[in-house]
C-alpha cells in the first residue's frame, strides 16, 4: 500500500507536469466550452424537445436542424471573437485541440490540460439544462444518439462531420488571406452538417459535446462512437492537409482568431495577425 509520503510525491509529479502549461489558457478553455454546450444544447432542447412550440411554428425537422446548426455554430464564433476566445484560441473540442496536437502546434501537456478544461466545462456547462425538465429529459437533454443505421454508421458520420470541420479550420486559418474569417466559417457548416449527418449519430463532432449530456441524462449507450469517430476524423484531415495539394496551407498557429495574441508563447508561431 503507498504511503503518505508516497502520495505526496504521486501529487507534486503531476503538478509538475502541468506547471508549465498557463492557468488561464485552461480557465479560458473551460469557460469557453461550457457556454457553448449551455447556450448550444439549449437551442438543442428548445427546437426539438418534448412539447416544444417550435415544433407548432416549424414544423419541418430538417429546417429545425438547419436552424439549429447555424446557431450552434454561431454560438462558437461568439466565443472565438469574444475575450475568452481570442487568449486560449477557441478550441472548445478536444478534436480541434487533437488536430492542433499533430500538426506540432502545441505540446502535449497542454493538449491534455485543454482538453481536461473542455471535459470538465461541458460538465457544468451541461448542469442548467436540467431546468428544462420534462423538455429536456425526454430527449436526454440533448444527449448524442446512435441512429438506426447502426454504429458503423454512426462511427463512420461522426469521422465524416469532424473531417470537414478540421479541414475548414485547416484551409482557412492556412490562408492569410481568409484565415480572418474562420469563425464566420463555423454557422454555415453546422447548418449544412447537422441535417446530411444528425440521423447517424446526433452530430457531436465534440466529446465534450456529447459528455455533459451523456452525465447528467446519465445515456451513454455506444459513447464510444463520439470518442473513435471525432479522433478518426481528425486523423484522417490532419493526413489530408499534408498532402503535396494542400502544403500551402500552412497551420501556424493553434488559434481560430487573434492569431497574433499568444502572450504565453504556447500555440505555435504567431508572428503575423
Amino acid at each position: 500500500m503507498p504511503t503518505g509520503r508516497t502520495n505526496n510525491k504521486i501529487l507534486r509529479n503531476i503538478v509538475h507536469t502541468f506547471d508549465e502549461v498557463p492557468v488561464k489558457l485552461l480557465f479560458s478553455e473551460f469557460v469557453g466550452t461550457a457556454l457553448l454546450i449551455l447556450c448550444g444544447l439549449s437551442i438543442v432542447i428548445i427546437n426539438f424537445g418534448y412539447k416544444t412550440p417550435v415544433a407548432h411554428w416549424i414544423p419541418s425537422i430538417v429546417i429545425r436542424q438547419i436552424l439549429t446548426g447555424f446557431i450552434f455554430g454561431s454560438i462558437g464564433a461568439t466565443i472565438a471573437f469574444s475575450p475568452v476566445g481570442q487568449l486560449s484560441g477557441a478550441h472548445i473540442n478536444p478534436s480541434v485541440s487533437f488536430a492542433f496536437f499533430l500538426e506540432k502546434k502545441i505540446h502535449f501537456k497542454l493538449f491534455v490540460g485543454y482538453t481536461l478544461a473542455q471535459l470538465s466545462g461541458a460538465v457544468i456547462g451541461s448542469l442548467p439544462l436540467l431546468f428544462f425538465g420534462d423538455m429536456g429529459q425526454h430527449i436526454d437533454y440533448a444527449a448524442t444518439q446512435v441512429g438506426s443505421s447502426g454504429v458503423i454508421a454512426a462511427i463512420a458520420g461522426e469521422a465524416a462531420a469532424t473531417f470537414c470541420l478540421i479541414m475548414v479550420i485547416f484551409l482557412l486559418i492556412g490562408s492569410h488571406t481568409l484565415r480572418r474569417f474562420t469563425p464566420l466559417a463555423i454557422p454555415p457548416l453546422f447548418a449544412i452538417l447537422i441535417p446530411l449527418e444528425a440521423n447517424l449519430s446526433g452530430t457531436s463532432t465534440n466529446l465534450a459535446r456529447s459528455l455533459g449530456p451523456a452525465l447528467i441524462a446519465n445515456y451513454w449507450s455506444n459513447f464510444y462512437v463520439y470518442i473513435v469517430g471525432p479522433f478518426l476524423g481528425v486523423i484522417l484531415a490532419v493526413g489530408v492537409r499534408k498532402l503535396k495539394i494542400f502544403k500551402s496551407f500552412e497551420v501556424e498557429v493553434a488559434k481560430i482568431y487573434r492569431f497574433s495574441k499568444d502572450p504565453y508563447h504556447v500555440l505555435g508561431r504567431s508572428s503575423f495577425d
